[in-house]
């Protein structure tokens, strides 16, 4: 584990902030989206993390309904206390937002830190709204000879912003939650991203709900178990004084009527234990993609593991040509090098239903034959 500068503040230095938002060369601002933006129905999307078949049809016809007050300025009260109940907690921990993105670019413009630090490899997202807010960002890189796993001692005592995902995207690392709570300090924020926690049979090491760690935040969000990327919900829990200093960033209305309808649902009973289901299935279905995986160590694949996300992480020599294959067999798979940490021998699959699962190993095979011809 190791650290380094990601500037991205005003006179650049090391790792100086580039056009896209790219530093380091790594570009902060690609997301699975762009692997399938092009390739359109012709593609099997492995890039992206949300969940196939969604949204579902109840949720379908739940935001449906809520299309008849559009005329209305949208009210968040009914959301948010589910959300809060959905917790355990008062309103007052919870902040409604479009999707858990816009809570990172809320923390880096409303919270004053002086020094932030972001645990790599992971979503990119938090350091990019960090640089674009004119902070210098500190890294953290997780080692893949660690299993890309924490040691809290590798963050600076000085940090009062630390980010870290939780379970990783893109490593899939599941970090014991007592092992991130080792993070927290008075003075210090410490921003817990669970966008995929709910894909993880009993949200096993969540953080969401606890009060007694000083300066916690934790992002959740909607998008990815109930397929609503394109309507943009999510959350933050936090002390009642973060969530008034997010909420003045805020813009007047930001999350939608229907995204709220959205929201109310999917913290409803109903649907707590379709997702508790959908993780089970996701855990099986990622325990057939390893193995399939597996049998191609003989060519130099290795797994990252233990994978606990709804997506693993993969390493291969030349990944950059059998990625560039794949896709002309029909398969879009997620390029690694734009994570910190990680170099152009990665790449990050989705888990998919066994049926996908075959074929794309079946196409997998074809690729790496193909390249090393």
């Amino acid at each position: 584990m190791r650290t380094e500068d990601g500037s991205g503040g005003p006179g650049g230095g090391r790792g100086s902030a580039e056009a896209g938002g790219a530093g380091d060369g790594h570009d902060l601002r690609h997301h699975g989206d762009a692997e399938v933006r092009d390739g359109g129905p012709a593609l099997v999307d492995l890039a992206v993390n949300v969940r196939t078949g969604t949204p579902p049809g109840w949720l379908r016809e739940r935001i449906a309904e809520s299309l008849g007050g559009l005329a209305a300025y949208p009210d968040g009260r009914a959301a948010r206390a589910a959300v809060a109940a959905r917790h355990g907690l008062p309103v007052e921990r919870v902040l409604l937002t479009a999707g858990a993105a816009e809570a990172f670019v809320l923390l880096a413009r409303a919270l004053k830190v002086r020094r932030p630090v972001v645990v790599h490899p992971q979503f990119t997202e938090p350091e990019a709204a960090l640089r674009d807010a004119g902070h210098t960002v500190d890294r953290v890189l997780l080692r893949e000879a660690d299993g890309f796993r924490l040691d809290p001692a590798a963050v600076a005592e000085d940090a009062d912003l630390v980010v870290i995902g939780n379970p990783t995207n893109p490593t899939s690392v599941l970090h014991p939650a007592e092992t991130i709570v080792r993070l927290a300090r008075p003075g210090r924020t410490l921003v817990v991203d669970e966008a995929f926690i709910d894909a993880v049979p009993g949200e096993r090491e969540a953080l969401a709900g606890r009060t007694d760690v000083p300066g916690l935040v934790v992002l959740r969000s909607l998008t990815k178990t109930w397929g609503l990327a394109g309507l943009r919900i999510g959350y933050v829990l936090a002390a009642p004084e973060i969530v008034t200093e997010l909420a003045r960033a805020q813009p007047l209305w930001p999350v939608s009527t229907p995204a709220l309808a959205a929201a109310e649902a999917c913290v409803a009973p109903r649907a707590l234990a379709e997702a508790a289901h959908a993780a089970h299935r996701v855990a099986a279905d990622r325990a057939h993609l390893v193995a399939g995986l597996e049998e191609f160590a003989p060519e130099g694949v290795r797994v990252a593991g233990p994978a606990e996300g709804p997506f693993v992480l993969v390493r291969m020599a030349q990944a950059a040509a059998v990625r560039r294959q794949l896709r002309v067999l029909g398969y879009a798979v997620r390029r690694g090098d734009t994570f910190p940490g990680l170099d152009e021998e990665w790449v990050r699959i989705a888990v998919r239903d066994r049926v996908t699962v075959n074929r794309f190993l079946l196409a997998l095979d074809q690729a790496l034959v193909f390249v090393r011809a």
